[in-house]
Order: C-alpha cells, then structure tokens, then sequence
C-alpha cells in the first residue's frame, strides 16, 4: 500500500514543479513595454474627446 502512496506523491510532485515552469514560461512570454510616447496618446485620447 505504501507504494501506491510514493506514486501518487511522485505525479503530484511532479505535477507541482512543472506547473511552476509553465507559470514562469506564461510570465516570460508577454513582452515588454518599450518606449513608450506618453504625449502622443494623451493626444489620440484629446482627439477622441473632441469628436464625441
């Protein structure tokens, strides 16, 4: 019986570490946010604002 409780406790194990890889793959994959020109959309939302 102990053996069936090792198995079990080796998925899980192994369930946790490579959720824990997949987290950090889903993480890593957004890219960053490079320059960004804050004026032009303060602009874009102005331009918005006038036409409603």
């Amino acid at each position: 019986m102990g053996v069936s409780e090792l198995k079990r406790k080796d998925r899980k194990n192994k369930a946790r570490a490579n959720n824990k890889v997949a987290k950090i793959k889903q993480l890593l994959r957004r890219p960053d946010i490079k320059n960004v020109d804050v004026e032009a959309i303060k602009a874009s939302f102005a331009e918005k604002k006038g036409q409603a």
